[in-house]
């Protein structure tokens, strides 16, 4: 289970109040049940592997191979399809569904997503130049990025130099996002503040790769209350 990762769309932004009154801001995510489509194992494929589709398409918006693949497998279309690496395939059917159960004991996720889109923007918006002076002789070019090359040699300027551009509209991915909490009975996930994209932006979540040793902002509350319990137990002893 560690490998699969569920697809969802950002709903938009709200608060969380815990027992103690604290206010954290979280996103909420509706996620989509995926369905295995397909288990692909070592003897086919030299890896073993689970197909898994997300949503739903109409027949017409499918290519005639992807209709072949589908009506192969019996099942509905799906608008997306993911395949997940894992080493142990025997506990998979071709039908089954994955839901949120797979966040059951997990505290941290990655969230992968499109960043929202900002157009051509120039340096000092895109990588926060500090542009030229405002005057002594600076005129018209206040907000360019000054000079990209140098001389003859090498004579170019390097791929990859910050210049003016597209900025936004690229897939990224956070790390380590707590989850806050998450509702079954309506697919919704509650992740502490925000992430990439817009409202709708399909979003991609999977189990925390690194593993960290970190408290969840409910289990520090929770030793909080416990260290004031254990003071006010020695103050009354003293009393």
């Amino acid at each position: 289970m560690e490998n699969l990762a569920l697809i969802g769309k950002k709903i938009g932004m709200s608060r969380e109040f815990f027992r103690s009154g604290q206010s954290v801001p979280v996103t909420v995510l509706k996620m989509e049940t995926g369905r295995i489509i397909n288990i692909i194992n070592k003897e086919s494929r030299g890896y073993n592997a689970i197909q898994i589709g997300f949503g739903k398409i109409k027949n017409s918006k499918l290519s005639k191979a992807m209709k072949g693949f589908f009506a192969k497998k019996n099942t509905e279309a799906k608008k997306t399809l993911k395949e997940f690496r894992l080493e142990n395939i025997e506990s998979f059917k071709e039908g089954n569904e994955i839901g949120l159960e797979i966040f059951e004991n997990v505290k941290f996720v990655d969230v992968k997503s499109k960043t929202i889109g900002k157009g051509f923007a120039g340096a000092m918006k895109r990588h926060n130049f500090g542009g030229l002076r405002a005057t002594h002789g600076v005129s018209i070019s206040h907000r360019s990025h000054g000079s990209t090359g140098q001389r003859q040699d090498p004579g170019k300027v390097f791929k990859g130099k910050k210049m003016a551009g597209h900025m936004g509209d690229k897939i990224r991915t956070i790390q380590n996002i707590e989850i806050i909490k998450t509702d079954k009975d309506n697919n919704l996930i509650y992740l502490k503040g925000s992430i990439p994209g817009s409202k709708n932006t399909e979003v991609l979540i999977r189990k925390s790769v690194k593993n960290i040793n970190k408290m969840s902002i409910q289990e520090k509350i929770d030793q909080i209350e416990k260290q004031k319990k254990s003071a006010d137990k020695k103050k009354n002893k003293w009393k």
